[in-house]
């Protein structure tokens, strides 16, 4: 993959290239988004965010939480799925209906014809908090795609390769952009870098990050 800059101007519509089965969609949730975001608030307030801990023993900079089947979750002993919300002892969230629509009609986009995610772990990123370069490696099926959709203030997204040292190309992520990778690209590392306060008009001074997968 190219370690060019993928910084771009493109509009709703296009879809940019990261590799030969990664691509980003421009604007492509914007459609869902009168849905999407009461939803995502009906969620919080059963699951509120939280800052786990990594297996390192140190909090996450990001706050997290989950909907869906399965929740990813994290401590000093490892990453792992559950069925359980670990703080409150309940199932996660049932994924909205609008959620798991927009996913799949964005892996179609990207080629993905048959995706069925069944959880979706959210990321709430408040200004200076980064995501260090990590494969996605705790499901139990990697031929699903990953599908990311942004919302909020803008972020650097990292794109790298295959071992965590190879040069990462870099985009902007916008409100309402999808990112969508898998197949050949599945494994590549990616990330984010700290994040600016650019505050959203409508979500303030944060970015809510959605990474749908199928873990089970």
């Amino acid at each position: 993959m190219s370690t060019l800059d993928l910084f771009h101007q493109a509009q709703p519509g296009q879809r940019i290239a990261m590799g030969a089965q990664a691509f980003i969609l421009p604007g492509f949730a914007e459609p869902w988004l009168d849905r999407l975001l009461p939803a995502l608030e009906a969620i919080q307030r059963e699951a509120p965010f939280r800052q786990m801990m990594t297996k390192g023993g140190r909090r996450m900079s990001v706050q997290t939480t989950a909907c869906g089947k399965l929740g990813w979750v994290s401590n000093e002993y490892g990453y792992r799925y559950s069925p359980i919300d670990p703080d409150s002892g309940q199932p996660w969230p049932t994924m909205p209906d609008c959620l798991l629509e927009l996913a799949q009609h964005a892996a179609r986009e990207a080629g993905f014809n048959d995706f069925h995610p069944d959880t979706c772990l959210i990321n709430r990123y408040l200004p200076g908090a980064r995501m260090g370069l990590h494969q996605d490696k705790d499901e139990c099926d990697f031929n699903a795609p990953i599908v990311s959709i942004s919302l909020g203030m803008p972020a650097t997204f990292l794109f790298g390769g295959f071992k965590r040292s190879d040069r990462p190309a870099r985009t902007i992520l916008n409100h309402g952009d999808v990112a969508v990778w898998g197949g050949v690209d599945r494994m590549r590392f990616h990330g984010v870098m700290p994040l600016g306060d650019i505050p959203h008009p409508q979500l303030g001074s944060q970015r809510i990050n959605l990474t749908l997968r199928k873990a089970g």
